[in-house]
């Protein structure tokens, strides 16, 4: 299986090569060669430097036949149209990595969309946000790629085109090599009814993996993350206790939980976690401590 990786040498990408490879997969990666990641199989590597956010060129070398093109860091409208454009034809499937920041409900917490807390879990047939753009104004946070950012823009690009797609919604993801101190736990401690679906890297990684090699995951959605989200309280009942006092949080609606519905891609391509989310989140609170 030939399979071309856009964005594939670090933290999450870099687990999707190696788990792409363990099934036998002949893995490209294009990146900007900037980074990378011990884990990494061997692998083609097509270096450019205008492998930027938002990718919009490919160079000729990668217009050729791929069974699957694996599209990481696809942040916008841009840079999916761009990789549409240039593998139309050219692949059996292109496969994109979202966020559940599509999910209304996220505009719901972040106070940008008014209305009633959304009901839980979300699944793929949630309504999504009607306010874009949500990280306009954080470029300096965030680096520029957040004017532009919207990955409801980029899955309505892939929706529309002429090829098969596979869209694939993440949660919040923690592993060694990013969010491994649980920031995104411990920095909540304040708002312990809160819940938020998270997901170790191993298992996101897998699950990305399976659904690009899946058949039946062809024009599908998918939400990936653990199979239950605790609360922030359950969470940190289980996890060593720190002494620093915990941040405030950002000024969001607490009411609304960020809770995802991962039954699809369990029960129509049969995944299951590689790794024990509780253990696995334990293991990086410990190893941080």
């Amino acid at each position: 299986m030939r399979v071309l990786i856009i964005g594939g040498t670090r933290f999450i990408g870099a687990h999707v090569a190696r788990q792409l490879s363990e099934k036998g997969a002949a893995l490209t990666a294009f990146h900007r060669g900037r980074s990378s990641n011990a884990i990494l199989p061997e692998m083609e590597h097509m270096l450019d430097s205008r492998a930027e956010y938002p990718i919009v060129h490919f160079p000729e070398e990668l217009r050729r036949d791929w069974d699957v093109v694996v599209h990481m860091v696809a942040m916008g409208q841009a840079d999916a149209q761009a990789a549409i454009e240039t593998f139309e034809g050219r692949t059996g499937r292109l496969i994109l990595i979202s966020s559940c920041d599509v999910y209304r409900a996220y505009g719901r917490l972040t106070k940008t969309e008014p209305g009633a807390a959304e009901p839980l879990p979300l699944d793929e047939d949630a309504p999504l946000r009607s306010v874009l753009y949500p990280y306009r104004g954080m470029e300096e946070q965030l680096g520029a790629y957040a004017h532009d950012y919207e990955k409801i823009l980029a899955e309505n690009a892939l929706r529309a085109a002429g090829l098969d797609w596979t869209i694939l919604r993440l949660p919040k993801v923690y592993g060694p090599e990013d969010n491994g101190d649980l920031a995104t736990v411990y920095n909540f401690a304040t708002v312990p009814v809160w819940k938020w679906t998270h997901g170790h890297v191993t298992n996101v990684a897998a699950a990305i993996a399976h659904a690009a090699t899946h058949p039946a995951a062809r024009n599908e959605v998918f939400n990936v993350g653990e199979e239950a989200t605790p609360s922030m309280g359950e969470r940190l009942a289980l996890l060593p206790e720190r002494k620093d006092a915990p941040p405030e949080p950002p000024p969001f609606d607490y009411g609304q939980s960020l809770v995802l519905d991962t039954t699809r891609i369990r029960r129509m391509l049969g995944y299951a976690d590689i790794v024990d989310e509780t253990q696995a989140m334990r293991r990086s609170a410990e190893a941080a401590a």
